[in-house]
């Protein structure tokens, strides 16, 4: 097994997710332990018994799945520590759990950074009302001109097919009817709290720029793909400008895989809550084997 690591995004969270791995893995406990004492309130209490509307908020979900990603992460380090990841990848918050992976940050680091991101992510939702819709199928450089002509934003190329934009809410509601009028016939709006990788996160990446200022980092010892530029990085500077960038920039998701999976992996194997992003991978490249990594059980596939 040749294997690259990818990390879940925002949206995957689910009420229970890593209270077996707390139960059953004495290396993923001590992760939640350790964020509860950081983020000085418990993660692993809403990780583990919700409310559901408390683990979509931003500010709290955002920790909660970086959290739970480490959490998995340790629990088959513990278990398999001769499997080793050739790189790494993660779709937009997962990001900082693919650098944490690559040893540029600790994890308390690592969760200061994320939980004042989720902070400043929903003041930006707070200050107006954003919307997402997701498009299968149909000509990019379509979705571009809408997106262009209504001021909104690309937000994810997740895969061949699929494609997210963001914006003020009634200027995507505009962008949706003027898709639907071009002739796509998939286009889905988003139940989201806010327009996540638009414009109107311009505030919150800028305001990122300070935190990171006060976040020690060292080069990564695998090669990191990041979202904003899609393709694998090596210097701290680099790092943390696509870092602030990425906030209001477009996820290139599908370039993230192609450019770590030519590495030479023949593997993926995915960290955290759900398993988007091995369904995406498997759309980008169907010859890879694709595993998932988010409970007890699911490391009896290795």
């Amino acid at each position: 097994m040749n294997p690259v690591f990818v990390f879940s995004g925002q949206g995957a969270q689910s009420v229970g997710m890593g209270k077996d791995l707390f139960e059953n893995s004495q290396a993923a406990a001590s992760i939640f332990k350790e964020a509860d004492s950081v983020l000085g309130w418990s993660v692993s209490e809403v990780c583990f018994n919700g409310p559901e509307s408390k683990l979509t908020e931003s500010k709290i979900c955002q920790p909660a799945i970086y959290t739970m990603s480490v959490a998995c992460l340790a629990a088959f380090t513990e278990k398999k520590l001769e499997i080793k990841a050739l790189a790494s990848a993660g779709l937009s918050l997962g990001e900082f759990a693919a650098l944490y992976s690559a040893g540029v940050f600790s994890f308390a680091d690592g969760l200061r950074l994320v939980a004042k991101r989720g902070e400043l992510m929903d003041e930006c939702c707070r200050k107006a009302k954003g919307g997402m819709a997701t498009i299968l199928g149909g000509d990019i450089e379509v979705i571009r001109q809408v997106c262009a002509e209504c001021e909104i934003d690309v937000a994810n190329l997740n895969c061949p097919g699929q494609v997210v934009i963001s914006g003020a809410e009634e200027k995507v509601t505009k962008a949706v009817a003027a898709l639907k009028e071009k002739g796509f016939k998939k286009v889905i709006p988003l139940k989201v709290a806010g327009a996540y990788h638009s414009r109107m996160m311009k505030d919150a990446g800028d305001a990122l720029i300070g935190v990171l200022d006060g976040i020690p980092m060292r080069d990564p010892v695998i090669p990191v793909a990041q979202n904003y530029v899609g393709s694998c990085v090596s210097s701290i500077c680099e790092i943390r400008n696509n870092l602030v960038s990425q906030v209001a920039g477009s996820v290139k998701w599908e370039d993230c895989v192609k450019s770590i999976l030519a590495s030479g992996a023949d593997t993926v194997i995915e960290f955290g809550p759900g398993n988007v992003l091995t369904g995406l991978v498997r759309r980008i490249n169907a010859n890879v084997a694709t595993f998932n990594v988010n409970s007890i059980d699911s490391l009896k596939n290795f």
